[in-house]
C-alpha cells in the first residue's frame, strides 16, 4: 500500500467483518468530510490526507463488493470462548469414574 492508513491495509481489512467494514467505512467519510470542511476554511494543514482518506474509503468499498460477487472470502467467524466452568473434585471423580451401566456390562 503505497498512500493510505497504516491500519486499513487490505491484508486487514481481510480479517474485518462486514459490520467492522461498514463502521470503518462510516468514520472514514466522516473524516472526508471534515477534512473537506477544514479544506474550504483553510485550515487544513496535511492536503494529503484527503488523498489517503479517499483510497481508504475506495479500499473498503473494493473489498465490500469483492465479497459481494465471491472473489474474496469472507473471515470466519471467530468463537469466544464461553467461560469454562471450574470442575470440582467431585465432578473429576464423576467424570473419571465409570458409570454404573459400564460396570454392569463388564
Amino acid at each position: 500500500m503505497a498512500i493510505g492508513s497504516k491500519e486499513l491495509a487490505s491484508v486487514e481489512l481481510d480479517t474485518f467483518e462486514d459490520e467492522r467494514l461498514v463502521d470503518e467505512l462510516k468514520k472514514a467519510k466522516e473524516e472526508l468530510f471534515n477534512l473537506r470542511f477544514q479544506s474550504a476554511t483553510g485550515q487544513l494543514e496535511s492536503h494529503g490526507r484527503l488523498r489517503a482518506v479517499k483510497r481508504d474509503i475506495a479500499r473498503i468499498y473494493t473489498v465490500l463488493r469483492e465479497r459481494e460477487l465471491g472473489i474474496r472470502a469472507t473471515p470466519a467467524p471467530v468463537e469466544v470462548p464461553a467461560k469454562a466452568e471450574k470442575k470440582t473434585k467431585a465432578k473429576k471423580d464423576a467424570v473419571e469414574a465409570p458409570s454404573a451401566e459400564e460396570t454392569k456390562e463388564a
